[in-house]
């Protein structure tokens, strides 16, 4: 069956996880996470089940694909490894191409709690907000960090939080909601190098609402993280010169999504 004919909302008679009324579609990027993403699959559907599932397969070298495929996701490969912002973007493109009302991501490296997807969705529909952002750190809920790590994201924090005009603790998260207004701008335009902070800036540009709420974050289900105290540390430094560089850039305008 052609993912064309997957997609659409799914009815499940068991009652289990959140019923929804939008047409809800979960972006998962995944590079190289076969030992983890059929659970997160698998988690997030007990969770969301009448949402749809794309894992944006990143150019991967083991069996994620496959993995992702055989758990009933719909797979989108992309023909080489272009980065988690493009890899995104991908994501963005289909759920404005399929017309869904709301998007998610979520990692395929299993460290996101699947249960918080309906806290998130919750938040988006009040309409207070075109973008819901899960964050670590607005309460305890156990997340460490390395130092170097730490300084950078509380660094970061300032520095955006200084340019949207309200508090922003996590700008790193990669758990977040969009609403159609979002959808259809990040799938227009959508920051390849740095996407999660850059993405809160260009949002608030082009005048969408932001809110944060408090997600739990737990270890790797599977796989190991590419990202190092040594790397964090470059990170943070090339994601701020980008952010100031991109301030001087005209700001992207939101279409009309209906």
């Amino acid at each position: 069956m052609g993912f064309a004919a997957r997609i659409g909302v799914h009815k499940h008679p068991d009652g289990k996880g959140m019923t929804l009324n939008p047409k809800t579609l979960v972006i998962i990027p995944a590079l190289n996470e076969e030992a983890s993403i059929a659970h997160v699959i698998g988690m997030t559907r007990q969770h969301l089940p009448e949402a749809d599932v794309v894992v944006v397969n990143d150019g991967s070298t083991d069996r994620t694909a496959e993995i992702a495929e055989a758990a009933g996701a719909v797979v989108l490969n992309l023909p080489y490894n272009v980065g988690i912002g493009a890899s995104v973007q991908t994501g963005f493109l289909f759920a404005a191409r399929y017309d869904y009302d709301i998007a998610m991501r979520s990692d395929g490296d299993g460290q996101h709690e699947s249960r918080d997807l309906c806290r998130l969705v919750e938040a988006l529909q009040t309409g207070e907000a075109d973008m819901v952002v899960g964050t670590r750190f607005i309460e305890n809920r156990g997340y460490r960090a390395t130092l170097p790590r730490r300084v950078g994201i509380l660094i970061l924090s300032r520095l955006i939080s200084a340019i949207v005009g309200q508090r922003v603790t996590d700008p790193t998260s990669g758990f977040a909601a969009f609403n159609r207004q979002a959808i259809h701008l990040f799938a227009r335009v959508y920051p390849h190098d740095y996407p999660e902070p850059e993405a809160l800036v260009v949002a608030h540009r082009a005048g969408l609402r932001l809110r944060e709420i408090p997600v739990t974050m737990k270890p790797r289900y599977g796989g190991r993280s590419s990202i190092t105290s040594l790397r964090s540390v470059y990170y943070m430094i090339k994601v701020i010169l980008a952010i100031l560089i991109g301030l001087l850039r005209p700001a992207a305008l939101l279409d009309d999504p209906a």
